[in-house]
């Protein structure tokens, strides 16, 4: 049942396991999960890596994603993630570091690809609330860094960014995390109020961006840093709000992508794209931006902008997540779905167990 996104009393029979209350927690989640990175075991022997690969998947994965794009901009390291049963032959020795990133801790993917790692001679940590993976890794020595925040592992993409945020500075990996951190948390808090079912959508831009949205398919692009954050939204659509969504990433995508604009005509007049920018954006993708929006207007497709608050790249990512959530949840209500099940997943795994 479709709800009226200003109508409050309606949230609690749309949202029974409370999905509102996990995207409110996104700001004090990294603060706990910040603080737990500092204390959680670390050896002196892994601060010679030189790459850190992630496996893992969904909710458990994106979390890689967005620090490898900070990583890119002013990292010492490189960050991999893999996505899948198998270790690329060259993820070995003793410059690598494997983290075993799920948030149950019993993802088949990452379980095959936490034996393989085994025998690559690599360092190895995990990063999960328990299941195999954590059974596993303190049976072999291995550093475990759990958490307890009971959600889904996409509600709790606070913990998987920013516990990988605080290996990265205690790996003395990454500048300047703290101070970072802590203007994207009072960034985040100082937004929080701005989207919050209470605001009317006639001043809540995360109601009318899912007003804009409602029977279309959402097409969201990002650049650089950010390019990890339009995937995020492309999946908090499927997931929370039950709906197809496509993302892609500048400049690659006006090497390819702008070419298609214009056809099929039955999909493009069904189409809205969002634009995730930043002031921190390469130059020359600032130019990009303006003549792929243009491209997109004269294709008759509609064009969002969305920017993120805050100085520091970490600042403007975590505030676009933030955002970006708010908007699926309404997009969910929008939909009339229930933004926490998953079924289709759920069977898929079914139909796997028995399988084996």
């Amino acid at each position: 049942m479709t709800i009226k996104l200003d109508d409050t009393t309606q949230y609690t029979n749309f949202d029974p396991d409370g999905m509102l209350q996990t995207i409110c927690d996104l700001p004090k989640q990294a603060q706990d999960a910040w603080a737990l990175a500092q204390s959680a075991p670390l050896p002196d022997t892994y601060k010679t890596i030189r790459r850190i690969v992630v496996t893992g998947m969904g909710g458990s994965a994106i979390g890689a994603d967005l620090v490898s794009g900070l990583l890119k901009r002013k990292g010492r390291v490189s960050l991999e993630t893999v996505r899948g049963y198998d270790l690329p032959p060259y993820i070995a020795g003793k410059e690598t570091l494997v983290v075993m990133s799920s948030y149950s801790g019993n993802t088949e993917e990452t379980l095959s690809a936490f034996a393989q790692a085994q025998t690559r001679g690599t360092h190895l940590l995990a990063l999960t609330t328990g299941g195999k993976i954590a059974q596993q890794a303190e049976a072999l020595g291995l550093p475990v860094w759990r958490f307890a925040y009971p959600s889904t592992p996409r509600a709790a993409v606070g913990y998987s960014l920013t516990l990988l945020l605080g290996l990265c500075a205690r790996l003395e990996a990454l500048p300047n995390v703290k101070p970072a951190l802590d203007e994207a948390i009072a960034s985040m808090e100082a937004l929080q109020p701005t989207l919050v079912p209470e605001v009317p959508t006639a001043e809540n831009r995360a109601k009318q961006l899912a007003k804009a949205l409602e029977g279309r398919l959402p097409v969201i692009f990002g650049s650089g840093f950010l390019a990890a954050v339009a995937r995020r939204w492309k999946c908090q659509f499927n997931e929370n709000a039950k709906q197809w969504a496509v993302w892609d990433e500048l400049p690659e995508l006006n090497h390819n992508a702008v070419v298609g604009f214009n056809l099929p005509k039955a999909i493009t007049t069904d189409m809205t794209a969002v634009c995730l920018r930043s002031n921190l954006d390469h130059p020359r993708n600032q130019i990009r931006w303006d003549v792929t929006g243009k491209l997109l207007e004269k294709a008759n497709v509609p064009v969002h902008t969305a920017s993120g608050q805050g100085e520091s790249a970490l600042a403007q990512m975590l505030t676009l997540i933030h955002f970006g959530d708010f908007v699926s949840y309404y997009l969910a209500a929008l939909n009339g779905a229930d933004p926490t099940p998953i079924d289709n997943i759920n069977l898929l795994k079914q139909r796997l167990s028995e399988a084996k």
